[in-house]
Formats: structure tokens, sequence, C-alpha cells
């Protein structure tokens, strides 16, 4: 048992990844607020919105401390960039719909000149957080990606804390250990190059699938075309192709 709030601190810092920690933290700040609010006479708020109050609160602050830190200094914006060789690059990406309880998976397999060789869109389940909804992502992109044959990849995703943990042997000690397990399994099989974290503009193709999925009732697949609903993303990456 833990004995008071300083070893609850550190057995949350050994489990938690960073953004976890942050949502512990906040969710905790919100319950003691409501407390006082009680204690002096406020009105109680429905409990079942904690952990949606706290992700909102956590998505303003972060988007408050982005467009504190950009200066009046040019800007350099990250872009897609094809694989090296003969590999194929695989972009992957997560979306939650808190509405309807569930997520949806994007991924994109594109060839060193930029062309779509495979796409899916796929619906998926209800999930804790964002860490888990872009690792489900990964493996269910990783699959597609070995269902169709495909090998020597460079695979992105923009969650910095799924990718630093592909790479840590904390991940496998986690509550999300086995999907961690299978993901280095099918990579290994599939002779996977590298797993890179990128920013968010360099990942719209995946992202725009991810997205799409909230429309669909089961899976969608393309094979060596374009999928419609990243068409915009994907004729962007090929642009900057040629700057």
């Amino acid at each position: 048992g833990l004995d008071d709030m300083v070893q609850l601190a550190e057995h949350m810092q050994n489990r938690l990844a960073d953004e976890e920690l942050e949502f512990f933290w906040v969710q905790c700040w919100f319950i003691w607020n409501q407390r006082n609010a009680i204690v002096h006479g406020g009105v109680i708020q429905e409990p079942g919105r904690l952990n949606q109050r706290a992700k909102d609160f956590l998505d303003e602050f972060r988007a408050a401390q982005l467009r504190l830190s950009v200066s009046g200094t040019h800007t350099v914006v990250q872009k897609w960039r094809p694989p090296s060789g003969s590999s194929y690059k695989l972009n992957f990406d997560a979306a939650v719909f808190s509405d309807t309880s569930s997520s949806g998976f994007g991924a994109v397999i594109r060839n060193n000149l930029g062309e779509v060789m495979a796409a899916m869109s796929a619906k998926g389940p209800s999930v804790v957080d964002s860490e888990e909804a872009e690792v489900l992502a990964c493996q269910r992109a990783l699959e597609f990606a070995v269902d169709t044959g495909f090998e020597e990849l460079m695979i992105e995703g923009d969650n910095s804390t799924v990718i630093r943990c592909l790479s840590s042997i904390r991940a496998f000690r986690s509550r999300l250990g086995n999907v961690y397990t299978d993901i280095h399994v099918l990579a290994a099989g599939s002779r996977c190059k590298s797993f890179t974290c990128v920013k968010h503009e360099a990942n719209l193709a995946a992202h725009s699938l991810a997205r799409y999925a909230r429309s669909i009732d089961g899976d969608m697949f393309w094979m060596e075309e374009t999928p419609p609903p990243a068409i915009e993303a994907v004729y962007l990456d090929s642009v900057s192709l040629n700057e």
C-alpha cells in the first residue's frame, strides 16, 4: 500500500508516461477544485465528465504554450519526405471520437517517388487515452502492411510517447506492453528499418484517413491508388517534394 501523497507521486512517476502523468495531475486538480467549490456553496459538476474536462483543459493549455513559443522569426514547417532506396514509408495516425466512444485508424504506404502503394481507414474501439489509440493504430497499420506484402518499412507517427516507447524497455512493463511486443514482432518479420516521430503536418495523409473512419461502418482499403479522403494531403506532400 501507499502511505502518503509523496509515495503516490513516486509510484505514478515510475508507471506513467509524461502525457499520462500530466493528465493524472490535472484530474487531481479538478477533483480538489470541485471539493473546494462544494465546501463554499458551489454546485457539483457531473463526475462522469471529469476525464473529458481534464482532456479539454490540457489541450487548451498545450495549444496556448505552442502559440507562446512561436517567435517572430521564420518557423520551419516539417514536411513529408519519401523513403530512401527501395524502402517504403508507412505513416500511421489515430483519431478519438469521444461522442461515439470509438476511435479511427489511418495508414498510408508510399514509395520513394511519393506514390501511394496502399492505404487504410479503419474503425477502432473505445480507448482510454491518446497513447492507447496511437499504439493500436500502429499495430493495425503494421498488420495491414504485412498482409499486403510490404517489407523494409520506415514507420512514422506523430505521437512522441508511442515512438519513444517503441525503443524503450519500459514500454513492455506498461499496461500496453502486449501491444508494443506485438508491434516489435511484426516489425522484425517485415524487416522494418526505423520508427520516427514527425510533426503533425508531416503526417496529414494518415491523419485524414484516421478522421475518415468516423463516417464508415467497417474498414476500407486502397491499393495503388490515392484514397479520396486523403487526396488533398497527398497532393500537398507531392508538391513539397518539388520545392
